[in-house]
């Protein structure tokens, strides 16, 4: 299994000193976030895409390119590019010149948000949500597997013979799509040849089941990719875990309620026996405690990757890195070799 960490790069209050980061400090602890997850031996790291003044990053390509110059091994992408308000042509352009400047370690993986600031900020209408995304999908699928592209559409301008430049190292770039819990989600993923990505925001791991199972039931392609995605905290006792996680999550919540997104964090079961257990979405325990969920989820999932956001709620660089840490030289080798195994013990 490969693994990786993940921002979504908010900008919030730490809960605990009271203070909150500058949007420039927030760009540089992300920067440093890959840096320290490539050199450590992690195989991924992502940044999400917003359009809003309490988040830092709004055009993943432009920091990853950063990124890209500052590591030497780990893969990057967007979690997740808002393809249903750029326009394809100049989206697989810059991840083709990212690719470039990364040697070969880009992949794309397109969502639609929780958010509809980018809309009205780029033209679009809300309406035309789920058309938009399956349009910009297909023609951003084509300009993948070639170098001069006809096509048409209702969103954009048609393309005669179109020249699609630079071409990436890679042959073409590796194409997911993000999912938080809708079936035709899954079941356009599928159909698409794409890989899926599956974020785990709260409950129970077991409804996620059914958009895996619906993915490889309509998949057409060569390779099926799963990948899990949640929020993860790593503690060496369950008594540093109480410490850490509730402040730090209560803040993350509060933060989405405000903008009317999700609900309280009293809308779900919130006590640490739960929070720990297998069969939470969340992955936050102990480095035993994570082994156990995330070999639970193989059982239901079969999945072949799995992403950590690690630095939700406005957690210093100092608490990230724990969590980081312990995920590379806790769970993953106990993890693999478990799966290796093929063993629960």
């Amino acid at each position: 299994m490969e693994f990786g960490v993940y921002s979504l790069s908010e900008i919030l209050e730490n809960p605990k000193t009271k203070e909150t980061i500058t949007t420039k400090e927030r760009v540089d602890m992300l920067v440093e976030m890959a840096r320290y997850a490539d050199k450590i031996g992690l195989d991924f790291f992502g940044v999400g895409e917003h359009h809003r003044l309490d988040y830092a990053v709004s055009s993943p390509q432009m920091l990853l390119a950063a990124i890209s110059q500052q590591t030497s091994k780990i893969k990057l992408t967007a979690l997740t590019s808002l393809l249903n308000t750029a326009d394809p042509v100049r989206l697989f352009e810059d991840f083709a010149t990212l690719d470039l400047l990364a040697g070969g370690r880009v992949e794309f993986t397109a969502g639609r948000g929780a958010f509809v600031e980018s809309f009205p900020l780029f033209g679009y209408s809300e309406k035309d949500y789920d058309d938009l995304f399956d349009e910009h999908l297909q023609l951003f699928l084509q300009l993948n597997q070639q170098e001069r592209v006809t096509w048409e559409g209702r969103y954009r301008p048609a393309l005669q013979a179109a020249e699609i430049a630079p071409r990436p190292i890679q042959n073409t770039l590796p194409v997911s799509i993000g999912v938080g819990g809708t079936l035709e989600s899954a079941e356009r993923a599928g159909r698409n040849g794409c890989g899926l990505t599956i974020v785990m925001i709260g409950g129970i791991a077991k409804k996620y089941q059914r958009l895996v199972h619906r993915y490889h039931e309509v998949y057409q392609g060569e390779s099926p990719v799963v990948a899990i995605a949640g929020h993860t905290m790593i503690r060496e006792t369950e008594t540093k875990l109480e410490h850490d996680f509730y402040p730090y999550y209560a803040n993350y919540w509060k933060h989405l309620t405000k903008q009317g997104i999700g609900g309280a964090m009293g809308a779900a079961r919130t006590d640490l026996e739960f929070i720990t257990s297998k069969e939470s979405t969340l992955f936050v325990g102990t480095p035993e405690q994570i082994v156990e969920k995330i070999i639970y989820q193989h059982q239901l999932f079969h999945h072949d990757r799995f992403y950590a956001q690690v630095d939700f709620g406005g957690q210093p660089i100092e608490s990230i890195k724990e969590t980081m840490d312990l995920l590379v030289h806790k769970v993953i080798p106990e993890v693999n070799r478990r799966l290796k195994d093929g063993t629960n013990k």
